[in-house]
């Protein structure tokens, strides 16, 4: 574990990015103990979770936590700020290695809205966050670049990427797709197959600190710490896209 910066005792950007790093390097500990399959899953998810609850409760004692790996408390409802984390998102790609495309989210919400996000991609060495935003380079495709999921892409995005002449490119995880927005390895991510709201937080965050496009696939604002923490779609994207992708999705559904 690295020594705890100084600077994370009163800035929540640099405590999320430590965070998610400290989440990482455990991670990636965790692949190097001979585990496969379910129980390299199930370990990650384990120590990642381990690592991210101790830490908070030791540096944020009085800030309430929503976790995907843990027992949601009610009491976050009533809490002014929140931590929604995703300890490991992307099990499947962490449990393949030497697979990159998995992250650790931690993103921080307070009185209505994301105001500190990290995402680290620990097997690339990278943590994306609010701190110290990404510059979004001019795109570098002459077509529209769409991420999806590698195993199940969602038949409309096909549609979509037909009726905007843009092409589908194929990753791991939920935060892995919103950070190649991020760096311009895709110009947009949209999905409407059911996400929570650890899923794309942290990503939206630091999203839209870079300048990206964020809403709900019919346009409608992300909304954070409700009682249900489904939040089951979203479109990232540049912002010159955002407007013929909400019309397309407006028009023909996602079904």
């Amino acid at each position: 574990m690295t020594d705890f910066p100084a600077a994370a005792a009163t800035d929540d950007h640099a405590l999320a990015v430590w965070l998610a790093e400290e989440a990482g390097q455990v991670l990636l500990e965790v692949r190097t103990q001979g585990l496969e399959g379910r129980e390299l899953k199930d370990a990650g998810d384990r120590a990642a979770q381990d690592v991210l609850a101790a830490l908070l409760a030791k540096h944020r004692p009085d800030d309430a936590v929503l976790s995907e790996e843990a027992t949601d408390d009610a009491a976050r409802l009533s809490a002014s700020r929140v931590w929604i984390i995703d300890p490991l998102d992307g099990t499947r790609e962490f449990s393949e290695p030497p697979r990159d495309d998995w992250a650790v989210h931690v993103a921080l919400w307070q009185d209505g809205e994301l105001v500190a996000g990290a995402v680290a991609q620990p097997a690339l060495g990278e943590t994306f966050n609010t701190g110290t935003p990404s510059v979004i380079p001019p795109r570098t495709s002459e077509r529209p670049r769409i991420a999806v999921s590698r195993s199940r892409p969602p038949a409309f995005v096909q549609a979509l990427a037909e009726a905007i002449d843009a092409e589908l490119v194929p990753m791991g995880s939920a935060g892995v797709k919103v950070m190649s927005v991020v760096r311009d390895i895709a110009d947009a991510y949209v999905h409407a197959g059911g996400q929570y709201q650890w899923d794309n937080a942290a990503p939206v965050a630091v999203a839209r600190a870079a300048g990206l496009f964020c809403s709900r696939v019919d346009g409608s604002p992300l909304v954070y710490n409700g009682a249900d923490t489904s939040l089951p779609d979203l479109i990232v994207c540049r912002p010159e896209l955002a407007e013929s992708i909400i019309a397309f999705v407006r028009e023909h559904g996602t079904d």
